[in-house]
């Protein structure tokens, strides 16, 4: 049977309307903060599908987690259990234990494969397509977007969490959670099997969930059945035939875009573009009702190497009201979203960057910018003899906004472009 459901914040939807009404000015910031804290359900908990739910994810269909670890919920006798068990299993498999497995023992092309099919059956965070290539490069395995791109066309969506669902991680895992899904993966062969793991020398051992009996851990068979099918489904009935996340390509470069929670007639939006360097100029923007129409925002200048690609979540709400308004709305940026867009068509990690001279640069208000996720383009309606001839913005002036951003500059001068990672030229 499903497990209990622990202790949940505020509903995300509602968490999402009181965040475009504070972006319309509708409700104030104490409302807002009031919301935000709701959400929050308990210490050291999350309960938003973002990066940081994903890595839970990724580390335990990588095998580097114990069985069934990722989501089970703290300040319980369960994760006081399974944090002894983990510590237990570190000092056993060290260099200096008596069972040595190092990580490079662990880690391979098929480990990277089942995180990249783990990624998109669950509709996780799009930071992804920058962590998990660097992690591959460090372990001397070259992967791209076209290795996501090429996956997402046969891995079905298995989960809808939020952004792409209402439901949190604590109702996925009440539904079945990592056992579930690995075992339905592993079912239609979307997983690789053989492939060593800390909990067990393959990886059906992580179709097993953990529990107390008599005190004591043990692990027992994941439901055969999910708990609530609105959240968690069999491969046999997937919420779509592919993962959702694609790769862009045209006369702007390369792009990521995750449509899983993008509605179909969206997929294709064609319309001006107005061109900002920051979000505090979007915001300005839409307060003003400057984007009150059928517009593709540009905020550029977000790049590794500009600014350190910071997350643009506050872009999230007026893009959002602005679509619900009815206006047929896209996001374009060198910078990143986390995947967190949910329903706004957003292409993101747009390489080469702005700041490297990438088209992006040339780009001015007014432009009209096509973005087809169906086809696989992003252009620039523009003559290319026109466009090209634009001369590049000068750089834009340093931002200096504690000592974070002025210790790391000499970083962002040797960083890679986004689809090899944000990596430093040297590592």
């Amino acid at each position: 049977c499903a497990l209990p459901i622990l202790s949940s914040g505020l509903p995300n939807p509602e968490k999402s309307r009181i965040r475009n009404l504070y972006a319309e000015g509708k409700v104030g910031r104490d409302e807002l903060l009031a919301a935000e804290a709701a959400s929050y359900h308990g210490a050291g908990t999350c309960t938003f599908y973002g990066t940081a739910n994903s890595n839970q994810m990724l580390m335990e269909v990588m095998g580097l987690h114990l069985p069934g670890a990722a989501f089970i919920h703290p300040h319980t006798p369960l994760r006081d259990a399974l944090t002894r068990a983990a510590a237990q299993r570190v000092a056993a498999q060290t260099a200096l234990g008596p069972n040595p497995l190092p990580i490079a023992d662990v880690i391979d092309e098929r480990s990277f494969v089942n995180a990249i099919v783990g990624l998109l059956a669950t509709g996780g965070s799009t930071n992804h397509t920058l962590h998990l290539v660097a992690m591959a490069h460090a372990a001397g395995i070259r992967i791209n977007w076209d290795d996501f791109s090429d996956l997402s066309a046969v891995v079905p969506l298995l989960a809808r969490v939020y952004p792409n669902g209402k439901a949190d991680v604590n109702h996925f895992h009440a539904a079945g959670g990592m056992g579930f899904l690995i075992r339905e993966l592993l079912g239609v062969g979307l997983l690789h099997a053989d492939v060593r793991t800390v909990g067990g020398p393959d990886l059906h051992a992580y179709t097993r969930e953990p529990v107390l009996a008599g005190g004591e851990l043990t692990w027992r068979d994941a439901p055969a059945v999910s708990g609530d099918d609105s959240v968690l489904r069999p491969a046999s009935n997937p919420f779509s035939a592919d993962g959702g996340l694609r790769v862009l390509r045209g006369n702007l470069g390369r792009a990521v875009i995750k449509v899983s929670a993008v509605t179909p007639e969206r997929h294709v939006i064609e319309a001006p573009a107005m061109v900002f360097n920051t979000q505090q100029q979007v915001a300005e923007a839409f307060k003003a009702g400057l984007l009150a129409r059928d517009v593709v925002v540009v905020v550029r200048e977000q790049g590794p190497r500009a600014n350190g690609m910071p997350e643009l979540h506050k872009l999230t709400p007026p893009l959002s009201v602005l679509q619900n308004q009815g206006h047929r709305v896209a996001l374009v940026t060198d910078g990143r979203m986390s995947g967190a867009s949910g329903s706004v068509p957003a292409a993101i990690h747009l390489t080469p960057e702005s700041i490297c001279g990438g088209p992006i640069a040339r780009l001015r208000d007014g432009d009209i910018i096509r973005l087809d996720a169906r086809a696989g383009t992003l252009e620039v309606r523009v003559p290319a003899a026109e466009f090209a001839a634009r001369p590049l913005p000068p750089p834009p002036a340093p931002v200096h906004g504690g000592s974070g951003r002025d210790l790391f500059s000499t970083f962002r001068l040797v960083a890679t472009d986004a689809e090899t990672g944000g990596r430093t030229c040297n590592t």
